[in-house]
């Protein structure tokens, strides 16, 4: 009998839902992502498009994709991610959170939202690995995030990679503000934040990264919580007796439109 690897749970920012036609640094490096983690048995991706009340995991036993954005290039609207989903891992993952005292409900129905589908026509590109979905609650916060990752940290020893998808810096708004006054070149406000997440990462800071709408630029680059999210579902998945098992470390460092932090992380 062959041990299954443990895989580290990352966290990748999906960028613009065109990102696997930008040229740009962070289409190549989800490109090559795979290469450096242990082949999953199966994936579930944790995206910040997708918010309910409660926990919920799609059990389709084959997925589609939500082209669930609007104004875009047509070549974007015929992108099919056609993974088999697992019906098995999703009543696995409700069974964990329930033990774990999360209310978690099934979701029949829905496919994959661009946060999850985006990177993973990248990083698995032949969709031949199963893929579950598993949403966010936004009105719940950071530290629940986090248990929501911590409760779910075994699958990892069963080969199961935890993917969550949001992005480190996320103003909209802003870029279009920018764009309106002909500006270009990358905010200090964004490398702010861009930067103290990353020495936060390195010195495992927890209490500080949980409380990150009170950091240096925090609110100006999540004027709403939902892409920050994710983040810490990869960081809960990644510890043991509450530090992170292995220090977090970033994969990859780049901005696009000017306003997207485009980091990734792994933990444990």
């Amino acid at each position: 009998m062959t041990l299954q690897e443990t895989i580290p749970a990352v966290f990748v920012s999906h960028g613009p839902p065109t990102l696997p036609f930008e040229d740009i640094p962070a289409r190549e490096f989800l490109s090559c992502m795979a290469k450096d983690l242990p082949r999953p048995k199966a994936i579930l991706a944790v995206s910040a498009h997708w918010e309910t009340a409660e926990p919920s995991v799609t059990t389709r036993p084959d997925q589609t994709v939500l082209h669930d954005f609007y104004g875009f290039p047509d070549a974007l609207y015929q992108m099919r991610y056609d993974a088999p989903g697992s019906p098995d891992l999703a009543r696995q993952v409700q069974d964990v959170l329930s033990n774990a005292g999360f209310p978690t409900h099934g979701d029949s129905e829905r496919g994959l939202d661009h946060g999850a589908w985006t990177p993973l026509t990248l990083i698995y590109p032949e969709a031949d690995i199963p893929v579950i979905q598993l949403s966010i609650q936004t009105d719940l916060g950071a530290a629940h995030h986090l248990a929501l990752g911590r409760a779910l940290a075994p699958l990892r020893d069963e080969g199961i990679l935890i993917l969550a998808s949001g992005n480190i810096t996320h103003n909209l708004r802003a870029w279009a503000r920018l764009r309106q006054l002909g500006q270009d070149g990358v905010p200090d406000w964004v490398t702010t934040f861009q930067d103290w997440v990353y020495d936060k990462v390195t010195a495992a800071d927890i209490p500080a990264l949980l409380d990150f709408m009170q950091a240096p630029m925090g609110r100006e680059n999540h004027p709403t919580p939902e892409h920050f999210l994710p983040f810490f579902v990869a960081l809960g998945a990644g510890m043991a007796g509450g530090h992170p098992a292995v220090q977090g470390r970033r994969l990859h460092h780049s901005i696009c439109y000017n306003v997207l932090a485009m980091d990734a992380y792994a933990f444990g």
